[in-house]
């Protein structure tokens, strides 16, 4: 069985989820086999992997990131893109990975619109679906209620095996200025659902404790603006490498991820796999991968989310949500992701191909 990977996404982002999902799968099939096409990026966890790849087209980035796949590829193979597109080759068999919906949910206007309508057209013309939590497959099924629930299956994404727990390591020269300070860390895209700015007033209620910033775009005027009141206790960090993160987890008082949507929330395990508390909410996939090693809010309030840094003060309380953590995270692994995926290929392969050599 022949697989192709379309790694369109290390050149639509320099870092985030989905592009980890894609580096933890890639750096497994270096060693099964699979044909990879790739664009110029300037990806964090692309640079990492030295694949020999071949180019799709010369088509921009632009217009080709909405266009079907390009190339002429194996007959009777799998071709998994890592965002939204599929071959239209007849005989091939298209995987498509469905991380979230939070275009459907959260955002309006031309952009949802085109996403939408690409997410649907790749799900419609594919043979198998990845589904990264059960909360994500009942979105699925909310908006698609006609597919065959036989072409989904739930595949959890897994923690990095960089992500330990090792306070005796020697401090980043990345974070010399943050080096001895108590901070919590909110960590990647700010849209409004991530509730960012209950994170900057709740911060704003312990003067003893800093905010660190990871990933997401450049910090805009209005960010900057509501940060004013963080002045000299704040700072922004974009790009940040997989050993970086583990720093920062490791140098942590929490990680405070109060989302009000999440697909599967990979920070959640990486932060309890290191040993850094968490506090998030008890709302989506959440839940499912935080188990009872987090404090988890009903509602993202400042009123709320205050309380459970308060509770983070009690040193038994946060002993005891720290070993939670460790043995919850223990449940997820990219080795586990990387062989059911594998073996999904082969169920999808056998139900469309199944007659051929």
């Amino acid at each position: 069985m022949k697989k192709s990977y379309d790694n369109i996404i290390f050149s639509l982002q320099k870092a985030g989820g989905v592009s980890v999902y894609w580096f933890e799968l890639l750096k497994r099939f270096k060693l099964n086999g699979v044909q990879c096409f790739e664009l110029d990026n300037d990806n964090v966890f692309s640079s990492q992997l030295n694949l020999i790849t071949r180019r799709e087209s010369r088509i921009p980035l632009k217009i080709l990131r909405y266009l079907p796949f390009q190339k002429n590829l194996p007959a009777y193979s799998i071709f998994h893109s890592s965002y939204y597109r599929v071959s239209l080759q007849k005989n091939i068999a298209n995987v498509t990975t469905v991380h979230d919906f939070t275009y459907e949910y959260f955002t309006k206007g031309f952009r949802q619109k085109v996403h939408t309508w690409q997410k649907s057209f790749a799900i419609r013309h594919s043979a198998g679906i990845v589904c990264v939590s059960e909360n994500t497959k009942r979105d699925l099924l909310k908006f698609f209620p006609d597919l065959d629930p036989s072409r989904i299956q739930v595949i959890y994404n897994g923690v990095g095996e960089e992500f330990l727990p090792k306070k005796d390591f020697i401090d980043n020269f990345l974070f010399d200025e943050i080096v001895g300070k108590k901070f919590v860390i909110f960590i990647g895209d700010r849209s409004a659902y991530k509730n960012f700015d209950r994170v900057v007033e709740t911060v704003k209620q312990f003067p003893e404790l800093s905010l660190v910033i990871v990933g997401g775009k450049k910090l805009s005027d209005n960010e900057n603006l509501m940060l004013d009141s963080l002045k000299g206790r704040y700072y922004s960090y974009r790009g940040v490498a997989s050993e970086a993160l583990n720093w920062l987890y490791n140098h942590a008082f929490c990680l405070l991820y109060p989302s009000s949507y999440e697909g599967f929330g990979i920070p959640v395990l990486e932060a309890m796999k290191v040993g850094c508390p968490v506090i998030s909410t008890n709302i989506s996939s959440i839940p499912e991968v935080a188990g009872d090693a987090a404090l988890l809010v009903d509602q993202p309030t400042v009123f709320e989310l205050s309380e459970k840094v308060q509770l983070l003060q009690d040193e038994k309380l946060r002993n005891d949500l720290i070993e939670k953590g460790f043995i919850q995270a223990e449940k997820f692994s990219w080795n586990k992701c990387f062989e059911e995926t594998v073996e999904f290929y082969e169920k999808v392969w056998q139900r469309e191909f199944g007659d051929k050599n």
